[in-house]
C-alpha cells in the first residue's frame, strides 16, 4: 500500500511529539483533509518505525468496544492498535507516570492465543477453539493528542491510544468459563470506581476477538499463537497520577495490582 503524503505528515506529528514529549492539537484540526480510511496507514508508518529499532508486536487491542467507551470518546465503532513488547509490565509493578501524557487506566479480560485464528470470516467459536487461556488484564491508554481532544481519526492513528498493560490474576479455559459473564471491579487508592461484566465488550468479548481477525484480515494481518488480544473495556477509562494505587477484582479468577509513581 502506497503511502500518502498526508499519511505520512499525520504519522510524523504523532511521532514527533512522542520524542519529544509534547502533546499536540487534534490531527483533525491539524489536518482536517485526514480520514479514517487513512488512519490505520498512519499508525503502521510509526508502528513499523519502532519495529525496526527493535521492538515486537505482542498482540493488538481492540479500543471503544463498550457503550461506555464509545459515549466517552464520541464515537461509534470499535478500532484496533498494536501492543508491542515494551508495553508490558507485571502484577504488583510500580509504574512511572512520567512517560506518558495523561494515562488512564480500564478493565479487560485478555485472550492469549494457542493458534492462529482463521480469517476472513473468524467465528466466535473459531476464537474459543484458537484460544489457549483468557487471564485478567488492565490496559493502560495515553494519547499524544492534547487533552484527550479526539476523534476516531485521532485514536486510531495513536495506535489505538494503547500504551501498555498489566496481566495478572488466574488463567481460565474459555471453554470451561463463559468470559462475557466474569464481572470485575476496580478500586482506587482503597475506594470502589467502578464494576462491570466482560458482556458489556460488544456483549461478548469473544465476538470482539473475532472481530479483530476479520478486520486485520483486510490488512493482511494474521492473528498468531502467543499473541495476547485485548477486546476492550466493560468501563469507562480513568486517569491515574503519582500515588495512586490500583486494585482490579475478577470473579474467581483473582486481582491485579499496580501502583504508580
Amino acid at each position: 500500500m502506497e503511502i500518502t503524503d498526508l499519511q505520512q505528515k499525520a504519522a510524523d506529528l504523532l511521532w514527533e511529539a512522542e520524542m519529544t514529549h509534547s502533546a499536540i492539537d487534534p490531527l483533525t484540526d491539524l489536518i482536517p483533509e485526514l480520514q479514517v480510511s487513512d488512519s490505520y496507514a498512519v499508525q503502521l508508518i510509526n508502528i513499523n518505525r519502532k519495529l525496526n529499532s527493535g521492538q515486537s508486536i505482542r498482540g493488538h487491542k481492540i479500543g471503544l468496544s463498550s457503550k461506555a467507551m464509545q459515549k466517552m470518546m464520541g464515537v461509534n465503532e470499535p478500532d484496533y492498535g498494536h501492543l508491542l513488547d515494551d508495553f508490558f509490565h507485571s502484577n504488583g509493578d510500580t509504574i512511572p507516570t512520567g512517560k506518558y501524557f495523561i494515562p488512564r487506566i480500564e478493565v479487560e479480560m485478555a485472550y492469549v492465543l494457542g493458534k492462529p485464528l482463521p480469517a476472513p470470516n473468524c467465528t466466535v467459536e473459531d476464537v474459543i477453539n484458537a484460544t489457549e487461556y483468557i487471564q485478567p488484564a488492565l490496559e493502560l491508554i495515553d494519547s499524544r493528542i492534547k487533552d484527550w481532544k479526539i476523534k476516531l481519526v485521532d485514536t486510531i492513528s495513536d495506535n489505538a491510544s494503547s500504551a501498555g498493560l498489566i496481566l495478572g490474576g488466574q488463567k481460565a479455559d474459555p471453554k470451561i468459563i463463559t468470559p462475557k459473564l466474569i464481572g470485575a471491579n476496580l478500586s482506587k487508592n482503597g475506594k470502589i470506581i467502578a464494576t462491570g461484566a466482560m458482556g458489556g465488550v460488544l456483549n461478548d468479548p469473544t465476538i470482539a476477538v473475532a472481530w479483530l481477525a476479520n478486520k486485520v484480515h483486510q490488512f493482511g494481518v494474521t492473528l498468531e499463537a502467543g499473541h495476547v488480544i485485548l477486546p476492550g473495556s466493560c468501563t469507562k477509562a480513568f486517569d491515574v497520577l503519582p500515588g495512586d494505587h490500583i486494585i482490579a477484582t475478577y470473579d474467581g479468577l483473582g486481582k491485579i495490582e499496580v501502583g504508580f509513581s
